[in-house]
C-alpha cells in the first residue's frame, strides 16, 4: 500500500498542459511592482511558449505575439474571476481567438484520431487546443489566480477540495494569515 505522502504527491502533481497555460498566463505585467510583460522578450517568449510550438516552427511574428497576448489577457479575465458574467465575457474573448484557428480530425488505420490545425497561428491554436483539452478535462477549474492582490501570480490549484487561495502559502499565505491577526489585535485594543 503507498504511503498517504507518496499519494499526495501523485495527486499534486500539475498536469504539463496546465503548466503550460499557467507559464502564459504569468507571461502578463503582475504583482507589485510589475513584472514585465514576458512575451515582449524573444528569449523568454520561446522558453514559455516551447510547448505549444513544433521543433521546426518559424519564429513567431509580432502578428502571433499580438494574437498571444489578447488571447492571454482573456484567461487572465476567465481565471481572475471564476462564475461571473465578467469571466463570461472574457471566455467570448476565448472564443474569438478560437476562430481565428481551424482544426480537422484525422484518422489512421489504428482506430486512433488526431486534431490537426489547418489554418491560423500555429502557436495560438495550440493554446486553444490546450485550454480546450484543460476544460473538457475539468481540470481548468484548478487554474487560479493568487488572492494576494500585491502578487497575482496565476497557479494550478493542487488541493483535494480545490480551495488554495495562494500560490505560495509559505509567502502569500503567511502575509494574509499575520495581517489578519494584527487587524484582530488591533481591533481588540
Amino acid at each position: 500500500m503507498a504511503s498517504q505522502e507518496t499519494t499526495d504527491a501523485v495527486q499534486r502533481q500539475v498536469p504539463a498542459l496546465a503548466d503550460a497555460v499557467v507559464e502564459l498566463v504569468n507571461s502578463r505585467p503582475h504583482a507589485t511592482p510589475p513584472t514585465p510583460d514576458t512575451l515582449a522578450d524573444p528569449e523568454i517568449a520561446e522558453r514559455i511558449l516551447r510547448p505549444f510550438r513544433g521543433p521546426d516552427q518559424p519564429a513567431l511574428s509580432q502578428g502571433d505575439i499580438a494574437q498571444l497576448r489578447d488571447l492571454r489577457d482573456s484567461l487572465v479575465d476567465v481565471v481572475s474571476q471564476p462564475g461571473t458574467e465578467a469571466a463570461q465575457e472574457a471566455w467570448a474573448g476565448v472564443n474569438q481567438s478560437a476562430a481565428t484557428s481551424a482544426f480537422r480530425h484525422v484518422f489512421d488505420g489504428d482506430g486512433r484520431v488526431a486534431l490537426l490545425q489547418v489554418s491560423g497561428p500555429s502557436v495560438v491554436g495550440a493554446v486553444i487546443r490546450a485550454v480546450a483539452e484543460l476544460v473538457a478535462q475539468g481540470q481548468f477549474s484548478r487554474v487560479r489566480i493568487c488572492a494576494n492582490a500585491e502578487c497575482s501570480h496565476a497557479f494550478y490549484d493542487t488541493t483535494r477540495s480545490r480551495t488554495q487561495r495562494w500560490h505560495s502559502y509559505e509567502v502569500c499565505g503567511n502575509r494574509a494569515n499575520v495581517a489578519a491577526y494584527r487587524a484582530r489585535a488591533r481591533r481588540s485594543t
